[in-house]
């Protein structure tokens, strides 16, 4: 079998370095890898080993020539805690790789095993960014990236939704896109996805953030019980609030008639939050605000270890800024 040679952004390229802890994207790495020598040749052989199973010696022997030229991806997981003489075995085989032979490497990035990390980036190898995602911004994108991945659109409305009700899990965020598109025909929009994650968008922080500033005190409390009950952090809870009555105060503070587009860019906000915090804002005076953020703080010094009942703390928030809200 004549080997050939990989563009940079193949998965086929002799070396992969996948970089980051979020284990989906790593488990997405290698299977894309797979995926691509089994298409050129269904019966690769597929080598998973964690870094116990590769002792020195190993890899030189996983990577022999074969009497069969049989095509083989060797995975080799949690590459930074790969021992010293195992480390140079891996070096030595990135200065000539062998063909017909895919290296994966999972490495957690970080100074842990970064020798090993930057031999695989100065050897050419192809690299893959699987970084977790703390940001809201980049689940939302991720959210997107998965609708487009399945052939689908989805609204802003519906993709905020999404990861307001699921939270910072990718399996589970890629599983609710995955069934979405499977499910749904036609048009997938904020409504769809509230009836599909009823109880977990009651469950969210956002929404119990949401009904608050909107001036709703019971169904916000109701919320919160909801999301405490089911495992939702405290501390991300008083997230959602600053969020929410942060919201209020910067869009409160704009130019009076200036456009939802100018808006959305000078206040980095997605167009439609921008028609959201305006009909949540009616209520609203300057005063409600810096008494809701007072609270707000109150409440986040409480729930990381300043106070002895969080669940109190983000009750007396939660009224607080309520009560806030109808301060106008």
């Amino acid at each position: 079998m004549a080997a050939r040679a990989p563009r940079a952004d193949d998965p086929l390229a002799p070396v992969t370095l996948a970089v980051g802890q979020e284990e989906l994207l790593l488990d997405r790495a290698v299977r894309d890898v797979v995926a691509a020598a089994r298409a050129a040749d269904p019966d690769t052989d597929v080598r998973d080993l964690e870094p116990g199973a590769l002792q020195p010696g190993t890899l030189a022997e996983l990577t022999s020539p074969s009497l069969f030229a049989e095509r083989k991806v060797v995975v080799v997981r949690q590459a930074q805690d790969l021992g010293a003489d195992t480390v140079k075995d891996v070096k030595a085989y990135l200065a000539a790789p062998a063909d017909e032979i895919t290296l994966v490497l999972l490495h957690a990035g970080g100074a842990r095993g970064k020798g090993l990390m930057d031999a695989a980036r100065k050897a050419g190898a192809r690299e893959v960014a699987c970084a977790r995602m703390t940001k809201p911004a980049d689940r939302l994108a991720f959210v997107r990236g998965e609708f487009r991945s399945a052939g689908r659109s989805a609204s802003p409305g519906a993709c905020q939704a999404l990861v307001d009700a699921i939270g910072s899990d990718l399996r589970e965020l890629a599983s609710a896109c995955a069934q979405l598109a499977a499910d749904v025909e036609g048009a997938i929009d904020e409504d769809v996805v509230g009836r599909y994650y009823t109880g977990r968008a009651e469950a969210s922080s956002f929404t119990v953030a949401d009904r608050a500033v909107e001036g709703r005190a019971a169904e916000a409390l109701e919320a919160l019980r909801w999301a405490l009950s089911t495992g939702v952090a405290p501390v991300l809870v008083t997230s959602a609030l600053a969020q929410g009555v942060r919201s209020i105060g910067r869009l409160a503070t704009a130019p009076a008639g200036a456009r939802p587009a100018d808006l959305a860019r000078d206040l980095g906000m997605p167009p439609w939050k921008i028609d959201r915090v305006r009909q949540q804002m009616r209520g609203w005076s300057a005063d409600g605000v810096a008494t809701a953020l007072t609270a707000v703080a109150e409440a986040d010094a409480a729930v990381k270890g300043g106070g002895h009942d969080p669940e109190y703390a983000l009750e007396r928030a939660v009224v607080t800024i309520a009560r806030a809200a109808r301060s106008r």
